[in-house]
């Protein structure tokens, strides 16, 4: 994502950086929605979605398993009960062309994270 998309966007902080365990994810709600964040340490990077899983209509992206898919090395989360796999960059489906999820813009400053519905 680029830097002007991230200044365009209205930042609404979520939580506290150590709420979300290094390596995994957590839910939190924003107004209506709710959000799966993920703090992938390994890579240093930070990633927002929606926390539906598509295929069942279960919210539970955020206790998915994250890790990195083929030569890429593309973020993903793995759904923890239908193993689906989603990119944690674009929110396609990686593993059945009929899903995607949204993605969100997310940042942490001052050890708070932030995140954008636009």
């Amino acid at each position: 994502m680029t830097e002007d998309v991230l200044t365009a966007c209205e930042w609404i902080m979520v939580c506290d950086a150590k709420d979300i365990p290094e390596n995994g994810g957590a839910c939190v709600k924003v107004e209506d929605e709710q959000i799966a964040i993920f703090n992938f340490a390994r890579r240093n990077e930070w990633y927002a979605t929606q926390n539906l899983c598509p295929h069942k209509q279960q919210m539970v992206l955020s206790r998915g398993m994250i890790g990195s898919s083929g030569d890429s090395c593309e973020p993903k989360v793995a759904c923890p009960f239908h193993k689906n796999t989603f990119s944690l960059q674009t929110g396609k489906c990686l593993s059945n062309d009929e899903y995607e999820i949204k993605v969100y813009p997310v940042k942490v400053e001052n050890g708070k994270v932030f995140v954008s519905l636009e």
